[in-house]
């Protein structure tokens, strides 16, 4: 059996390929900040996010005596099928719920869901962990209460880039306390080996947001922290999305062994000509890879 690149990537998506391939060469390569003070200057730089109609009700939810603040977004036209409790991007210390009103509003009226996102507490201000303490008692919160406020116990969860991380870490949380009432997760092009021992994880080992949400741990190999590395046996099922030309390509393909090992239902998707968060950008390709994660979800909250 031959086992390459191209074998991982549906065919149909090959015809987006040159559109892809012309935005990308237009746009010069973003790079996240590389200290603290670059990182205060991209905050103070950062343009207000979108809104989107309805907005959203924002909340503090609590759970096991921890509080989280929350965004909430309501389908328009019919009562909630589910609950999708979504992680932002940011690299634990940029970004916000905010940031994800427009895609999320899309979410809710698309599946007909509820979609609560969670405005964890960012690094370096907030270090590790801050921020998975705050996705479980999001998470916990919903187990406990969401037949009675939206209706509906299918619950499922869904991250972008650094939220992905805190998905998986969040998921295993729950296994570890015996909850499994979560039907899926989508995992967008997480980090999963954050301690920089893998091949794949060398290649971002010196990056600042890895120091900064890290701060003074001393083991960054537990599953708390790199969850490529975790007892991963009992997780829900997984739909892990990545773009061919993604730096984290290696680590998401190295997760998917270690998933796939654990007897965890994995189903991996490659995007040609794609690079990091590229389900953020205006392409074909996007647009595509958010479909297929929309109707996984509605799949899934449906079974």
């Amino acid at each position: 059996m031959r086992l390459d690149l191209h074998s991982l990537i549906d065919p149909t998506l090959l015809p987006l390929v040159e559109e892809s391939r012309a935005f990308y060469a237009d746009r010069t390569p973003g790079r996240g900040p590389t200290t603290l003070d670059e990182l205060h200057a991209a905050r103070a730089g950062k343009v207000a996010p979108g809104i989107c109609w309805p907005e959203p009700s924002i909340e503090t939810v609590n759970a096991g005596g921890t509080t989280v603040d929350v965004r909430i977004h309501l389908p328009t036209e019919v009562p909630p099928a589910g609950v999708v409790l979504e992680m932002h991007a940011g690299g634990f210390y940029l970004g916000s719920a905010a940031g994800s009103d427009t895609r999320n509003r899309q979410l809710a009226d698309r599946l007909g869901v509820a979609v609560v996102s969670v405005d964890y507490r960012l690094a370096p201000e907030h270090p590790w962990p801050s921020a998975p303490d705050d996705c479980e008692t999001a998470a916990l919160w919903l187990v406990e209460n969401a037949e009675a406020r939206f209706g509906t116990t299918r619950l499922a969860m869904l991250g972008l880039s650094a939220g992905s991380t805190l998905v998986a870490t969040t998921l295993i949380r729950l296994r570890e306390r015996g909850i499994n009432n979560y039907c899926g997760a989508v995992l967008d092009c997480g980090t999963y080996d954050l301690s920089g021992q893998t091949p794949a994880g060398r290649l971002i080992a010196d990056e600042y947001f890895l120091q900064a949400y890290l701060g003074d741990c001393a083991d960054r190999t537990i599953a708390d922290v790199s969850p490529i590395y975790a007892d991963l046996r009992g997780l829900p099922p997984v739909r892990l999305v990545v773009g061919a030309d993604d730096i984290l390509l290696d680590d998401n393909l190295a997760m998917v062994g270690r998933l796939m090992t654990a007897g965890v239902e994995v189903d991996l998707n490659v995007y040609p000509e794609s690079p990091h968060a590229f389900t953020a950008h205006p392409t074909s390709m996007a647009a595509k890879a958010r479909s297929g994660m929309y109707d996984w979800l509605r799949i899934r909250i449906a079974a």
